[in-house]
């Protein structure tokens, strides 16, 4: 009999569990390890922000975008570039401003007099993990040349289409208070980011804590503490590891029924597309096998939801105008859903 289970590199010795009493039937030990060193490193420098982090590891074993949304001076873009220094990829950064254009971005094919011909110059999105600062400053002409790239890992540019290389990620940062300036991001768009995370203050003590840091050199608070700690291959045994986490029938339902209700509530006006029930299963997965777990549970299923549906659901006029979020109505909807057991 032929077996048909792809290869993967070994990633050295395994250690044994911390409890031994569960053994889950996918080998998760390396994966946990990777997502520990990946954590540690980013700690260097990150004071706080834990459940940011974790969830921009949620999502790049996710293999998702991801769209940051805080005010100034939380450390969105700080952490974003962390997170790729600490894989060894290729790492781009691109300011988004009114005046960018998309060949700015994807690149533009240039007449070289030398062959006579047209030679594509590759742009900044052509990298592994692309930091885009201020995503809603650059106009919808610009923020639609991301829309190919983000979905298909492909740019099509004069007809012919470059496959981006593995692995691909999109980080894209917002300012949710100041609008002047702005350009709203399109529906099609925001669907196409796995994640909307929201990024609050520190609290007092983790505030004394980046002082003290900054008292003891600036360098403590610097991209320049973290190395890489993973590489391509290991991101994708990784990513491969995490596919294997199982989710039980009535949990699949349990996700279907939690989308299909933004569809029909009567606080919402635009529901989630399917894209968002396969964003949910893919997280619950990657944060189960990051708990060492080859099973997805419902607690998992209500952790992600919020993070995957609150840019994908838009209010009705009544409900913003009572001061309502859509984290409030996401909330509502996901009590009103039975719990599988």
């Amino acid at each position: 009999m032929t077996d048909h289970t792809p290869y993967l590199p070994p990633l050295g010795d395994p250690v044994p569990p911390a409890d031994a009493a569960f053994q889950p039937h996918v080998p998760l030990t390396e994966l946990q390890l990777a997502v520990e060193r990946l954590r540690a490193e980013v700690r260097k420098v990150i004071v706080g922000q834990d459940e940011l982090v974790d969830l921009l590891l949620v999502a790049l074993l996710s293999d998702g975008h991801v769209l940051i949304e805080g005010a100034p001076g939380l450390a969105k873009t700080l952490t974003a570039k962390l997170l790729a220094r600490c894989v060894r990829t290729g790492f781009s950064r691109v300011q988004f401003t009114p005046d960018l254009m998309p060949s700015d971005l994807i690149g533009t094919s240039v007449f070289d007099p030398r062959t006579t011909a047209f030679e594509f110059r590759a742009g900044p999105l052509f990298s592994n993990i692309v930091l885009i600062d201020e995503i809603n400053r650059a106009p919808a002409k610009t923020q639609s040349a991301l829309f190919e790239a983000m979905e298909e890992r492909q740019v099509t540019v004069d007809g012919r289409t470059y496959p981006l290389a593995p692995p691909f990620m999109v980080v894209a940062t917002q300012n949710p208070i100041e609008q002047e300036g702005t350009y709203r991001l399109p529906e099609a768009q925001l669907d196409r980011f796995f994640f909307k995370l929201t990024v609050d203050y520190p609290t007092l003590d983790e505030e004394t804590a980046i002082l003290v840091r900054a008292q003891q050199g600036r360098e403590l608070l610097s991209a320049d503490a973290v190395v890489p700690v993973i590489g391509p291959e290991e991101l994708e045994r990784a990513r491969w590891l995490a596919r294997q986490v199982r989710c039980d029938e009535k949990l699949l339902r349990y996700i279907a029924a939690i989308v299909d209700r933004t569809r029909h509530d009567a606080s919402l006006m635009l529901g989630a597309s399917p894209r968002a029930s396969l964003a949910i299963l893919n997280a619950t997965r990657a944060s189960a096998a990051m708990q060492g777990r080859d099973f997805v549970s419902p607690e998992d299923v209500q952790a992600m939801a919020p993070h995957v549906l609150r840019h994908r659901v838009q209010l009705t006029p009544e409900r913003e105008m009572e001061g309502q979020t859509p984290d409030q109505v996401i909330a509502q909807l996901v009590k009103q859903i039975e719990v599988p057991r």
